[in-house]
């Protein structure tokens, strides 16, 4: 390295371009990050939801929860199982150990329920196993009103033209239709009338699943023709169901318009999304792991603003929620940070140098190597988030001492009558091992933060890595550039200004009163440990009284209510209890 040194002082313009590589890779990589508010965690865990439409809670819990619960439990590295049964649906929540791969975990998971299909009741869904994604949660949704369509009108809009749109947007992995109610027919039947007839729902449900499919019958072949028959068998309208026979006896017919009726209704009719009080339904965008949530969510906007040129009137768009809110004041509020750091930096630096040339040559290593930093994020697939972007607010200290301790000895040399070119490669090469040996003690105590196990070691891996390769950068650029850029500006017997007369005294009396206490302190040596070991005691002190938390609570101006109907409460009771609890 240190023959490095001496080549680029030899050679400028190799030193230079090596410097304006590391900014040219540094900006392609800051244009490459996606943008989020936290490192992507992902907690190892998998969730199995199951459905059972018309089954009560307990038979959920014995014919379904249980048998899966027995299944997946002897799959190894799990921490803890949780269920839950309601009328028609089961949860089963599967926690992991942190040290489990996720994927591993879920095609376990998936072997396991898939085995257990057996044991549980015919007509029950098909189990649906998920994993528990960070990147997997919504960030942007479009909601969409109407005073005069019904919901199943507007479910159907949003489906074919806002969520057609929103899923070609850069970086988008689903958009999900909240509160939709798609078209359905619905079976009204008359107990009594099913009783005269001695029938059961049962026999309803054989009848629509024997006469309700279609076919393949074949192909039709001519000399110079071939024609693909089918089977027309599906019951598409009110009228088809009202004349589906259910059963014959004899001459004796019934039909389904003789025990009941048929109409048209939305699929899911216990749930409802509002905002205002109004019935609505929401486009919500799920973004892809490691997209840019800012991207996603301007070009989502930019397409509703498009959207709308063409809406009827009578259907009104707004945004439900916008979770790029807060990611975008608090990387606002982090870089603000980075710049007020950057000058303080620059202004304590030029306070104790007192020379513009001898202050400009470390602070161009500053930029350089945060810039840099970001190509080290892209390489390790990070994103820029709060935590990494804190990394850089800390660096900016750390990335210029390598360049000062090398301008500095340079400079000593120079005021010594050592030509500037000599200058820079003796004091380079003096000062290696020290600069070496700087960014190795650096990396060190940041780097090791990467092999920390659970939740907080995840967290901060992507901080300690930009730490750590910030430094690493400037190590470089203080060994290679800031020799050369020294050798061309610093001079001997270079005129002082007025700041540097006015303040030597005040420099010369600090170096004199340190020299004077380093002597008394040297004359008392037995204050060293005693201080010490009283410094050690105040931080164990405070290191067991200040209360301990994951991260600081954040005011992000949401509440969230939620409430529990007592069992058995309908879904007209709890629709009429959430009103009470809106309009209160």
């Amino acid at each position: 390295m240190s023959s490095l040194s001496s080549l680029t002082i030899n050679r400028p313009v190799l030193a230079t371009v090596l410097s304006l590589l590391i900014v040219i890779f540094g900006a392609i990589g800051y244009v490459s990050l996606g943008v989020r508010d936290y490192p992507s965690v992902d907690n190892p865990i998998i969730s199995v939801r199951t459905s059972f439409p018309g089954a009560n809670a307990d038979v959920i819990e014995t014919q379904i929860t249980e048998p899966l619960e027995a299944a997946v439990n002897g799959i190894p590295g799990i921490r803890s199982i949780s269920s839950s049964s309601r009328d028609g649906s089961s949860f089963i929540n599967v926690e992991f150990k942190l040290e489990v791969d996720l994927e591993t975990a879920a095609n376990d998971v998936r072997d396991k329920v898939s085995g257990a299909m057996r044991r549980l009741p015919q007509d029950v869904d098909p189990p649906v196993v998920e994993k528990n994604d960070a990147d997997a949660q919504p960030i942007y949704s479009v909601t969409l009103q109407s005073a005069t369509r019904d919901i199943i009108d507007l479910s159907e809009f949003a489906e074919v033209n806002f969520k057609e749109r929103l899923q070609t947007i850069s970086g988008v992995s689903a958009v999900n239709v909240w509160g939709s109610k798609r078209y359905s027919i619905r079976l009204r039947m008359d107990p009594m009338l099913l009783a005269a007839y001695a029938l059961t729902p049962l026999d309803v449900r054989q009848a629509v699943s024997r006469e309700n499919i279609e076919l393949p019958s074949g192909t039709v072949e001519g000399s110079t023709m071939e024609l693909t028959v089918r089977t027309l068998g599906r019951l598409r309208t009110v009228e088809d169901f009202n004349q589906l026979i259910i059963t014959r006896s004899g001459e004796r017919v019934v039909r389904f318009s003789d025990i009941g009726v048929a109409e048209v209704d939305a699929e899911n009719t216990r749930s409802i999304l509002k905002k205002d009080g109004i019935p609505m339904v929401a486009c919500v965008l799920v973004p892809q792991p490691g997209a840019n949530y800012i991207d996603i969510v301007d070009e989502a906007q930019q397409a509703v603003e498009e959207l709308k040129k063409s809406l009827p009137k009578d259907i009104m768009v707004g945004v439900g929620f916008d979770n790029t809110t807060f990611i975008r004041e608090s990387i606002d509020e982090v870089k603000l940070t980075i710049i007020q750091a950057f000058i303080l930096v620059v202004f304590i630096i030029f306070l104790f140098l007192r020379n513009w040339r001898t202050t400009l040559i470390p602070i161009l290593a500053i930029p350089i190597s945060l810039i840099g930093a970001f190509f080290v994020m892209y390489l390790a697939g990070f994103t820029i988030n709060i935590l990494t972007l804190l990394a850089l607010v800390l660096a900016i200290g750390l990335v210029v001492d390598d360049a000062i301790i090398v301008m500095e000895n340079i400079y000593t040399r120079i005021e010594k009558g050592v030509p500037p070119k000599e200058a820079a490669i003796k004091g380079s090469k003096e000062i290696f091992f020290a600069v070496i040996a700087t960014t190795i003690t650096l990396v060190a105590v940041f780097f090791p933060i990467v092999f920390l196990q659970g939740v907080t070691g995840r967290l901060f891996r992507e901080f300690s890595v930009v730490i750590a390769g910030a430094v690493i950068i400037s190590s470089f650029v203080a060994l290679t550039f800031t020799p050369m850029i020294s050798s061309k500006m610093l001079r001997a017997n270079a005129s002082q200004g007025w700041f540097y007369q006015f303040s030597e005294p005040f420099f010369t009396g600090l170096n004199g009163f340190y020299q004077r206490s380093l002597m008394a302190f040297m004359k008392q040596r037995w204050i060293a440990p005693v201080f010490l070991l009283v410094a050690f005691g105040i931080i164990l002190f405070l290191w067991v009284t200040i209360p301990t938390e994951m991260a600081p609570l954040e005011d992000r101006s949401q509440i969230t209510v939620s409430s529990t109907g007592q069992e058995g409460a309908t879904y007209d009771y709890m629709l009429k209890y959430s009103d009470q609890l809106y309009d209160s």
